[in-house]
């Protein structure tokens, strides 16, 4: 049975996708956006035309914290102490926010980026120190975590409003985690391919992964990734199969 389900996607992260207006492509298939706090990926700039764009589609405005290593787009892991995590991800909260307030724009979620979202979602430090600090921040916020992952457990153990986050572009390992990146087919090019994943999310069928099996998740949200190849293409067909 369908269920309705957010769409969100990670934007922000590049000039060129802003300027080329492919970002603002996306946002009519979308309804939240993620927007890079400046540490990742970003910069005041961006984040202030990426919101304008969001305004004009009244997306769902998020914040994508990841690690302050914009060398490696937040993709390589670092280790961190508990209060130095709930550090990073408070300064980035900051910064996004008072960019909303000077527009009367209020933040609505909250979603790791890269290497910190992949630890968080099996690491029970890293999971307890981001719920936290999005909870002390603003408890009526929403997190946005791997479904099935201690993400969403150790968040909602504190009271902290979840949203169980699956990827129609990205394949999946037996045990319900993303496949890495480097893996041959991880990052998926067909559409029909998306088109039965989503299909899967949707209904809450179950889906395939990299090794044959097949496993259900619960899924209150669907990310589209702004640079996956074809993006705006996968986008609108997630889109037609969400809401049609």
């Amino acid at each position: 049975m369908k269920k309705k389900i957010d769409i969100n996607c990670d934007m922000g992260e590049s000039l060129d996708f802003l300027n080329t207006g492919h970002d603002e492509a996306l946002m009519a298939f979308i309804s939240s956006v993620n927007i890079a706090c400046g540490f990742h990926a970003g910069s005041q700039e961006i984040m202030e035309r990426t919101i304008e764009n969001a305004q004009k589609y009244n997306l769902n405005i998020g914040a994508h914290p990841g690690f302050d290593d914009k060398t490696n787009f937040g993709r390589n892991e670092i280790d961190l102490p508990f209060e130095k995590i709930k550090e990073l991800v408070n300064e980035q909260l900051l910064i996004l926010d008072k960019i909303l307030k000077s527009k009367s724009l209020i933040m609505n979620h909250v979603k790791p980026h890269g290497a910190l979202y992949n630890i968080s979602a099996k690491n029970l430090l890293y999971a307890r120190a981001i719920a936290e600090a999005v909870y002390e921040f603003e408890n009526e916020l929403i997190l946005y975590g791997l479904s099935g992952s201690v993400s969403i457990s150790e968040a909602q153990k504190i009271g902290l409003k979840t949203y169980a986050e699956c990827f129609a572009d990205r394949s999946y390992q037996s045990d319900g985690s993303l496949a890495n990146r480097s893996m041959a087919n991880a990052i998926k090019s067909d559409i029909q391919d998306v088109k039965e994943q989503t299909q899967s999310l949707v209904t809450g069928s179950a889906l395939s992964t990299l090794n044959g099996k097949s496993i259900q998740l619960q899924c209150e949200t669907i990310c589209i990734h702004s640079d996956t190849p074809n993006a705006i293409e996968f986008a609108k067909a997630i889109y037609q199969i969400v809401n049609f």
